[in-house]
This record gives structure tokens, sequence and C-alpha cells, in this order.
């Protein structure tokens, strides 16, 4: 797709958020030459340390009887219970997903084709912790390695550690951090104004 569209060290800016930041990073690792800058989105470079934060910040942030039943409704495996998303959206998704009400259709178009199988494959079955066959996947000592300017966007209520993102900011070895302090997941919606205004800076900043 890159040598279809004619994309090169010259103009060629990859950006991936969430699960996207990932495959950004193992990109940039793989083909640091192809890239003429890297944005990682709203994505830690550690999923052992997205599981802590998830143990000791995001959960207890939970009023303890939702959380046991949510945490019993994973153990028994009934996440697919409309009684599950009943507990999640108003006590998880809403403060650290995506913080507007409604959500804007396009947001909720691409979550209502979610595949699930391949969510849970990779993920696990909890939104608390990775149990999946992400569950081990960690990059931290290697940001390095990637040479090309890059911009690491966080936000305030994630559910990514923003001070792990401020700190991988600075492994890389010409990267930035951007902090959306009204964000969530996905800032890109409800702290766009920074989000989109941050990365076109970044773009503008680097595009010579």
């Amino acid at each position: 797709m890159r040598k279809a569209l004619g994309l090169d060290r010259e103009n060629f800016f990859l950006l991936g958020h969430s699960w996207g930041g990932i495959l950004a990073i193992e990109y940039a690792l793989r083909y640091p030459g192809n890239l003429k800058g890297l944005v990682v989105a709203n994505m830690m470079s550690s999923i052992p340390e997205y599981n802590r934060y998830a143990t000791e910040v995001l959960s207890k942030q939970i009023d303890p009887a939702v959380l046991r039943e949510i945490l019993d409704m994973e153990a028994k495996g009934q996440v697919e219970s409309p009684r599950y998303m009943e507990l999640l959206l108003p006590n998880f998704y809403s403060k650290h997903l995506l913080r507007l009400d409604p959500w804007p259709e396009p947001a909720l178009r691409s979550l209502g084709h979610i595949n699930r199988p391949l969510y849970v494959l990779m993920q696990g079955p909890s939104e608390f912790g990775a149990s999946g066959r992400l569950e081990r996947w960690d990059r931290s000592r290697d940001l390095s390695r990637i040479p090309v300017p890059t911009l690491v966007i966080g936000a305030t209520n994630d559910t990514m550690d923003p001070r792990h993102m401020r700190w991988m900011a600075t492994q890389f070895p010409r990267g930035t951090y951007l902090h959306c302090p009204d964000g969530s997941h996905m800032g890109m919606w409800d702290d766009q104004q920074v989000w989109v205004g941050g990365l076109i800076q970044f773009l503008r900043t680097n595009e010579k």
C-alpha cells in the first residue's frame, strides 16, 4: 500500500491510535528508513505496564459493587451479555473511552463493527487489563531505536497512563509529547482542538 501510494521517507507520516499504535511502533522498528515521521496516539509501549495501570488506577475509580459484578461476569464468560455493556458504558467507557454525550455517529459506527472474537483473542475478556495474545507485548526498551520525529499523544482520562505516555516521548531520540487535558482514549473527539491542533503542528514542523 505504501508503495502504491508513492509514500517514502520524504512524505510518509505514520499515525497509529490505540492498537494501531502497536502496529505503528512495530513498523517503525522494522522499516525506519521508509518514514518521515511517526505518531503514537493513546497507546502505551508496554502491555504489562498497561495492566498495572488498569488494576491499580482505573479499576479503583469504579464503585466496588459495580466492579465486582463486572469481574464476576468476565470470570463466567458473560461478556456478550447486555448487562455487561450496561455496566461498562456508564462506569468505564463514558469516563475513559469517549467523554461525549451522545457519542458521534462515526465513533458509534466504528465500534458497532468491531470484530469481537478477534478483540477477545488479542485483549482477553476483561477491559481491566489484557490477558490475550497481547499480554506480554513490550517495546519500551526499543523506542530509542526509532530515529524519526515522533509525536506521542496522551490524555488525562485515557485508559492509557498519561505519565507513561509522557515518559515514552523522552525515549524516542526525536520525541515530543502532546497532552490532552480534557481527553480520554478517543481524544480526537472529546479534546479535538488540542488533539488535532497538536497533530497539525507536528506535521507542519516536520514537513520540510
